[in-house]
């Protein structure tokens, strides 16, 4: 039995632990690139040295045993930490051409970071930024990714995490102007007989803050808040959409918010920057973390000025005399 760090063949660790995660020898072998025969070759040669077995075998079926689950952890563990520090290395190294790769919801690059750009271009012209989408969340030190934006409650294992906006979020009710025009009032009755579009949950709970207990049923639902809000805006419905997403379409007057009334989604999750420990001094990230920072002080100022001004406008409404 192997007594000795020294002696564990360590070129067999990935192989490990990809056959330990995907419970698979093909799927590993895709995974590494490898043949299935490499991979297998790589497992026999592990146990042998260990001088036990981590998987059982049933017919073509690898399961991960008592031991292998022991040893799993700690594999994890140790390549996270080799797989950071090589990315770190390979950031530091770029010298003169750097780039970040960064991993975003759908939903906030198209509404929130694309429009600013070209801020980011004009701070840092030298500095690329590769920009992925994806629903998913996005294994940074397997996917060479330098960081992602990820909303939530974190923290995520393996990864830094640092929350990036500190205000409240509610889902308000958004429309198209041409779809308030068309309304004869904007009473909770009123809107319960519009086109809703988005999560009938969500609905319900809206309407029953505002004092209303309504069944209603949208005409449309989305996975992505970023094309349900271009539905709104294409005059489809009304939405219930988070104020950040909104902020430049309600400035620019594609959008308008219809009521006061809001209410929270998940008010412990938020916008957080995630990149893996290695590179939490790396220059290139240090400067998307501020820009991200002042860019979303920005909206943060926008949404704040918007809410105060519609208040006015509501108390300027009520309180005005009758004309002559």
């Amino acid at each position: 039995m192997l007594t000795s760090m020294s002696r564990l063949p360590l070129n067999t660790l990935p192989a490990f632990r990809a056959v330990a995660e995907l419970q698979n020898l093909r799927a590993a072998a895709e995974r590494l690139h490898l043949s299935h025969s490499a991979v297998s070759q790589q497992i026999r040669v592990l146990e042998e040295q260990l001088g036990f077995a981590l998987f059982d075998r049933q017919g073509r079926r690898v399961i991960l045993n008592c031991a292998g689950r022991a040893l799993l952890c700690s594999v994890q563990n140790a390549l996270a930490q080799l797989d950071d520090g090589v990315l770190a290395a390979a950031s530091f190294a770029q010298g003169a051409d750097q780039h970040l790769r960064v991993s975003v919801l759908p939903s906030f690059a198209q509404r929130w970071l694309l429009p600013r750009m070209a801020r980011w271009r004009e701070r840092h012209p030298n500095l690329t930024l590769e920009i992925e989408t994806s629903q998913q969340l996005a294994d940074l030190q397997r996917d060479g990714f330098h960081a992602a934006l990820r909303s939530g409650r974190g923290p995520w294992p393996g990864v830094m995490s640092e929350p990036l906006f500190d205000i409240p979020m509610p889902l308000i009710v958004l429309a198209a102007p041409a779809t308030v025009n068309r309304l004869d009032d904007l009473h909770p009755e009123t809107l319960a007989r519009q086109p809703l579009l988005g999560d009938k949950e969500l609905w319900r709970q809206w309407f029953a803050a505002a004092g209303l207990a309504a069944n209603v049923t949208p005409v449309a639902s989305f996975n992505d808040a970023g094309m349900m809000l271009e539905a709104v805006e294409q005059g489809l419905g009304l939405a219930l959409g988070r104020e950040l997403l909104a902020v430049d379409a309600l400035r620019a007057g594609r959008l308008v918010k219809v009521s006061p009334v809001s209410i929270d989604f998940e008010p412990a999750e938020t916008y957080h920057l995630v990149y893996p420990p290695g590179l939490r001094d790396w220059p290139p990230l240090s400067a998307l973390r501020q820009w991200i920072r002042d860019e979303l002080e920005r909206s943060r100022d926008i949404l704040i000025a918007g809410n105060a001004e519609n208040t006015a406008d509501s108390a300027e409404t009520v309180t005005s005399p009758p004309g002559p």
